[in-house]
């Protein structure tokens, strides 16, 4: 491929593993017992979401740790980052050099797990599905740049893109251009229920209790042919209900490793006193946190409210009271640790200073204390959600600019609530689909954005995004990425608040830890292994 590899130094450094050569067990030699893998993600059937783990519909981290194990893509990122590597293909390269036109030629003998033939038009039709399907809380507009899909024979695929996009390989990588079956995925609507098929490293089994899941057993899957070495047969991934009833588990032995959430009290407890028989893991983060407005909403229409917010708002404190170690405060939705990262809010703002608040409230000819709720998630983030918006609603409301009241809701009603427009003022946090600067920008500014927000910036959408996504040389795009995060700081349809640290505890024994997740949170359980006896 022509792009130029996108490695960030301070992520790399820290997750350079130190393992011995020997005894550690690989290639699926790790024994019968699963490997147990605990996670706070939550997977629930609803009317409004029947269909949790369909890659056409499915657009959360907790889901897409579920697809990256099953189904398998064209390319994927190697586990020490950089530009993605072919999987499901054996060669993927633009074949001009505007970057609008991608050809992947797909590996020999490729099958489903269930032995079904792998062609290059299942890759088409499982492209066009998740085009066509558009759902609304789905991965689409990821894809949505495509113009035509083409065909060439078994093997050969070449996708047509309307506009330049150097970012398209990262695209491809992520579970929404995962490859399924015609006759296991329909064409025009989604697949309801908990079943994921596909031809990834694992199949796997969902273990349902009153329309949850509560476990999903991961089998190695003999048919896999791809990139990837798996070093276990089988992992367990069991679902808590919470942080606390996780750490319990992994003090009794029921799982060997904690994965996201991890609270920061237990973080730091361990970090201060470690325990016995257990490792912590201490992991860069891309992960991040920040509010979202209902742009069209009375309360907060006016940008001179969400500016003094942005002006109120002590994100230093957030970070250190609720999280501690685990996480610090951030001045633009492009973490610190990404390439044309600026502190677009810190330059426009400084400290948090209520006078300036005001005055820029009385200019606009606002009334105060302006009035509203703030919404959050009660059990998506982690445990500690509830404390920042409680600091939150104290820091507004101690300025006396604002009058705020809180309300929590399960993330099964809070997603769809907000997608329809229900919330003037709410929380969310963003795991990254790729380690990019575009994948910060464009789900909140482009077209079909992530949050169905009303917001435009029509410089963005028409000028700045298609200007960045023709540089290969990612770094070049530098000075657009720089000027789309000033256009967030003056509009603030978004308000950025911290980015964290990724926690993992595991016990002694198992092998792979350090990469069995990565700067964006995604899970690599064919990483995981046990030392031997």
């Amino acid at each position: 491929m022509n792009r130029k590899t996108l490695v960030l130094p301070a992520v790399v450094g820290l997750l350079a593993p130190v393992l011995a050569a020997c005894g550690v067990t690989g290639g699926g030699d790790g024994g019968k017992d699963a490997i147990v893998v605990g996670t706070t993600d939550q997977f629930i059937a609803s009317k409004d979401n029947p269909a949790p783990l369909d890659p056409a519909t499915g657009y959360e981290a907790g889901v897409w740790n579920v697809l990256r194990q099953t189904v398998q893509t064209l390319t994927h990122v190697p586990r020490s980052g950089g530009e993605p590597v072919p999987d499901a293909a054996k060669s993927c390269a633009f074949t001009d050099t505007e970057n609008e036109s991608y050809r992947c030629t797909l590996r020999g003998g490729l099958t489903f797990a269930d032995g079904t033939p792998l062609t290059a038009e299942d890759v088409r039709y499982s492209i066009q599905r998740v085009l066509d399907i558009k759902s609304d809380s789905g991965p689409a507009g990821l894809l949505d740049n495509i113009d035509t899909i083409e065909t060439k024979g078994e093997d050969e695929i070449v996708f047509h893109l309307r506009t330049p996009d150097a970012t398209f390989p990262y695209k491809l990588a992520t579970p929404a251009a995962a490859i399924v079956q015609k006759s296991k995925y329909p064409a025009k609507g989604a697949r309801e229920g908990f079943q994921v098929d596909g031809s990834g490293p694992y199949t796997m089994k969902p273990e349902v209790e009153k329309g949850q899941v509560a476990k999903v057993v991961f089998t190695r899957n003999p048919k896999y042919k791809g990139d990837l070495e798996i070093l276990n047969d089988r992992v367990e991934l069991a679902l808590f209900p919470d942080a606390a009833a996780m750490g319990r588990a992994l003090d009794d032995k029921k799982v060997d490793m904690m994965t996201r959430t991890m609270s920061p009290e237990q973080a730091g407890r361990m970090l201060v006193k470690p325990e016995d028989g257990v490792k912590l893991t201490e992991m860069p983060g891309l992960a991040i946190s920040y509010l979202g407005f209902d742009t069209d909403a009375p309360a907060v229409k006016d940008k001179a409210v969400r500016q003094a917010m942005a002006q109120v708002i002590d994100r230093g404190a957030i970070a250190s009271q609720v999280y501690g170690s685990t996480a610090e405060p951030l001045y633009s939705l492009i973490p610190s640790t990404i390439t044309g990262h600026t502190n677009s809010f810190f330059n426009k703002y400084g400290e948090p200073d209520t006078a300036k608040a005001a005055r820029t409230l009385r200019a606009a000819g606002i009334d105060t204390p302006v009035k509203f709720t703030l919404h959050y998630t009660t059990d998506h983030y982690g445990p500690a959600t509830a404390a920042e918006f409680k600091t939150l609603k104290q820091q507004l409301n101690d300025s006396k600019l604002f009058d705020v009241t809180i309300k929590g809701t399960p993330w099964a009603e809070y997603r769809p609530a907000q997608k329809r427009g229900e919330y003037e003022v709410y929380g969310m946090g963003w795991f990254p689909d790729f380690p990019d600067p575009d994948n910060y920008t464009a789900p909140f500014l482009d077209k079909n954005d992530f949050l169905n927000s009303p917001y435009r910036s029509a410089v963005a959408e028409n000028t700045l995004i298609p200007q960045s996504r023709r540089k290969t040389d990612r770094s070049a795009a530098s000075k657009t990425f720089e000027k789309l995060q000033d256009i967030v700081a003056e509009d603030v349809p978004v308000l950025p608040i911290w980015q964290g640290k990724q926690y993992i505890a595991s016990r002694e024994g198992v092998t792979g830890v350090e990469w069995a997740v990565n700067a964006s949170a995604d899970l690599q359980l064919w990483e995981l292994g046990r030392r031997s006896v």
